[in-house]
């Protein structure tokens, strides 16, 4: 097959009319900017869209297939331009990482889930390919890190959409630059909407070895009742309790939760929201790139909020936790990390396959 073909985005007017500047098949690329200044792709297919930040982050700031909006409720309207984590929190996909990542702890000094979410991008491009499943269109670009003496890195993603498909492929690579060692942390904060009614389905065995529910909640951010503490305690050890999305349970201010999700035939891990009405929310990801990651949900009147699965290289406990563990990888001097990942939506055949697909793994 004939490489991809990349169009360049840093010339392109970003206006507040929208404006398509590319096709393919049935493909189409717009730009636009939000009201809040912050410029925007929106890549439309048969079946849906994706609306990314190619300057921010390079986040999916929203998610529509199949006639549903995938992306959780915050409380935010339009993205608005930040640097921290909490000041544009609530996009479909935001990258974390890399340098750390995680709710920081008294003692560590990194940000909120570090510098990747509303990292600022030199360069961004459309790019057009076509694989096995069909033609695609994607966005890529290129985001340095550089403090002097310390951290120098480029961050290179690629988003993948196809025409007739309601799941996005992902990759990362993040090249460090220095001549010496860096130490990686990433984490993939992909943010669906929960369904009252739906069922949680994984490659997690249901005991507290493969879910440990997290009892300590992020200090000077929430404040839990004794309600919400109760029911923590109950599923800590019986942590299947939280796959129904019992309707009218809150969940405030937040559950999170490690995974250690079991591979399929060919290395990947799964997990899917199960609606009532067949059809799914997924993701997916490779297990020798991503080993860790967590379950986050927050169900409130300011924010409902479903991290289906977010992985990553490790779990959410700030840099100097799992740096004890031994999450913390090194990248060797002028090499790469590099990850792959595919999330969205799903038909009911397409929920019934990957339902059959985790049933294998976990029987």
């Amino acid at each position: 097959m004939p490489g991809p073909i990349s169009f360049n985005l840093d010339s392109v007017t970003f206006g507040p009319a929208e404006t398509v500047i590319a096709k393919a098949g049935s493909l189409t690329a717009s730009v636009f900017c939000y009201g809040s200044g912050l410029k925007a792709l929106r890549i439309r297919n048969k079946v849906g869209e994706i609306i990314c930040l190619p300057y921010q982050g390079q986040q999916i700031a929203d998610a529509m297939f199949h006639g549903r909006r995938l992306t959780m409720r915050s409380m935010f309207g339009d993205p608005m331009p930040a640097t921290h984590y909490l000041g544009n929190s609530g996009g479909f996909l935001v990258h974390c990482g890399a340098t750390a990542m995680g709710n920081p702890s008294t003692e560590d000094t990194h940000p909120l889930h570090g510098e990747l979410p509303n990292l600022p991008y030199q360069t961004a491009s459309i790019v057009v390919g076509k694989d096995e499943r069909g033609t695609w269109m994607g966005l890529t670009g290129v985001g340095r890190y550089t403090i002097a003496f310390t951290h120098s890195y480029e961050s290179r993603p690629l988003l993948k959409l196809h025409e007739d498909d309601g799941r996005i492929d992902a990759e990362l690579e993040i090249i460090n630059l220095k001549h010496t060692p860096m130490e990686l942390m990433y984490l993939a904060h992909v943010n669906f909407r929960p369904h009252d009614g739906a069922r949680l389905i994984d490659t997690a065995p249901d005991d507290p070895l493969h879910i440990r529910i997290r009892r300590k909640v992020p200090q000077g951010l929430f404040k839990p009742t004794e309600a919400f503490t109760a029911m923590l305690a109950t599923m800590v050890d019986n942590p299947g309790l939280h796959r129904d999305l019992v309707p009218g349970r809150a969940v405030d201010p937040e559950i999170v939760m490690g995974l250690t999700m079991k591979p399929d035939a060919d290395g990947w891990g799964h997990a899917m929201q199960l609606l009532p009405d067949g059809t799914a929310d997924y993701i997916s990801h490779r297990l020798d790139e991503l080993p860790s990651g967590v379950r986050w949900m927050t169900r409130n009147a300011d924010q409902d909020a479903l991290g289906l699965f977010l992985p990553g290289t490790a779990e959410a406990d700030g840099y100097l936790a799992e740096k004890a563990k031994g999450n913390v990888k090194v990248v060797p001097p002028q090499q790469s990390f590099r990850c792959h990942l595919s999330f969205g939506a799903l038909t009911q055949d397409e929920a019934e396959e990957m339902q059959a697909r985790i049933a294998a793994v976990m029987a």
